[in-house]
């Protein structure tokens, strides 16, 4: 991406953080916490965490500038809608929430860097953070070793569990697995190309991918498979070879600002994605807003969450945070993913009736947000959530239409077997 798009990337976020600082969010749907006696900090701090009698602090960690900003952005309001509500609210145990935002600039190593000083020069009783699989990666040592809790909320690879993290986001089996079933049953795909940036997530649900369509789809098969470095922006030479071997599907797991380019140089090329199928488990509503509505209209994305689903929750969360951030703002499935971090770590340290990252740990399991914008949501043994598997199709206009639901909440499964 150049420095010129970095800049505005950074521009738009500073107007919104304005725009943020003077709204009031809606708080019709989440529940109040009950008037009573604040708890003693020498009861519900025993660890020498970021806790006072009043006030709590909390970290945020992600992109803000670099090729994630475009991806990251949503994240870091949306958790910061959550704490505002949840101080309006009555807070955590009593105590007002306040963050420290870290920028992860795009860089693992920073990540790390950062995470370290969140934990241990902040002392931050949670961390919400991260978006791609090698900054999370680049983090988990570190908070496995200072012992930090950590809310991800990409949707991800799976392959991993940790005590020290709660996966706010989809892993393969409520996702990749679920969204190539339904191009196979739907569409009767049978032949697939798959693309994918150059990194641990879209390389290890590629081979995911590759292993369910070769070994448990009935006569189908990769007729491609081709990845590009983050920031990558010329996609004619792999654009042409989707048009001579003529896929049934084109699989894509291109992140951030490639996007931009590769869905552009797509539609200039000729691909109609009202004839030719595509499905993404990348490109959300706020990719979308990037990339133009226009060049990606007629894609399929299986996740689990689209801006326009029909509930009343979601009503609520939209426009509490377009009044937050603007009436132009976008919400995709990682942003509200990152909502719920928040509100589940509340939910958890007053279940646990403690801050302590190991009395948050083990609490975690059966801890359920009935107000997620997604609908229920309940944290697993594992640290996933169960939630629903939705295929949305995208439209001009940025949004996607909801086309496919699953009828009830799918398990998460982080190991399945055969997969690994």
């Amino acid at each position: 991406m150049s420095e010129e798009r970095d800049r505005g990337l950074q521009s738009a976020f500073r107007r919104k953080l304005l725009m943020g600082m003077a709204a009031l969010p809606a708080l019709s749907l989440l529940p109040k916490t009950a008037l009573a006696d604040v708890p003693a900090t020498s009861v519900v701090n025993t660890t020498g965490l970021a806790v006072t009698d009043t006030e709590v602090t909390v970290g945020i960690l992600h992109s803000v500038t670099g090729t994630m900003a475009i991806s990251e952005t949503g994240s870091v309001e949306a958790e910061k809608l959550a704490i505002e509500q949840i101080n309006a609210a009555g807070g955590v145990l009593g105590r007002k929430i306040k963050f420290i935002q870290e920028d992860g600039a795009s860089d693992w190593p920073t990540f790390a860097e950062k995470a370290k000083k969140l934990l241990v020069n902040d002392k931050c009783a949670a961390v919400m953070g991260c978006w791609t699989s090698a900054s999370r990666k680049a983090v988990l040592p570190v908070f496995e070793q200072y012992n930090g809790m950590l809310y991800y909320p990409t949707f991800y690879e799976g392959l991993e569990q940790s005590k020290n993290v709660i996966y706010t986001g989809q892993e393969a089996t409520q996702q990749i697995i679920a969204g190539l079933d339904w191009v196979n049953k739907t569409k009767g795909a049978k032949s697939f190309y798959l693309l994918g940036s150059d990194y641990i997530w879209p390389r290890t649900s590629n081979k995911i991918a590759r292993k369910h369509i070769e070994g448990h789809l009935q006569g189908c098969k990769v007729v491609g498979e081709e990845y590009f470095p983050l920031g990558h922006t010329q996609f004619n030479s792999v654009i042409n070879k989707i048009k001579l071997t003529k896929p049934d599907v084109i699989y894509a797991i291109i992140v951030g600002g490639s996007n931009v380019a590769f869905y552009k140089q797509l539609k200039a090329a000729g691909i109609d994605l009202s004839k030719q199928t595509l499905l993404t488990i990348s490109v959300t509503e706020d990719e979308i807003d990037g990339i133009g509505g226009e060049n990606i209209a007629g894609a399929y994305a299986c996740m689990k969450y689209f801006q326009s689903l029909d509930n009343p929750n979601n009503k609520a969360f939209v426009a509490a945070f377009k009044k937050m951030w603007g009436e132009k703002t976008v919400i995709g499935d990682v942003t509200q993913a990152a909502y719920l971090g928040p509100w589940l770590w509340k939910l958890t340290v007053e279940k646990a009736g403690s801050f302590d990252i190991d009395k948050v740990a083990a609490a975690s399991p059966g801890v359920e947000f009935k107000g997620a914008p997604e609908g229920y949501v309940r944290i697993h043994e594992n640290h996933h959530l169960w939630s629903k598997t939705r295929v949305g199709r995208a439209r001009a206009d940025g949004q996607y239409d909801l086309i496919y639901e699953t009828a009830d909440l799918v398990e998460p499964d982080p190991f399945p077997k055969g997969y690994q």
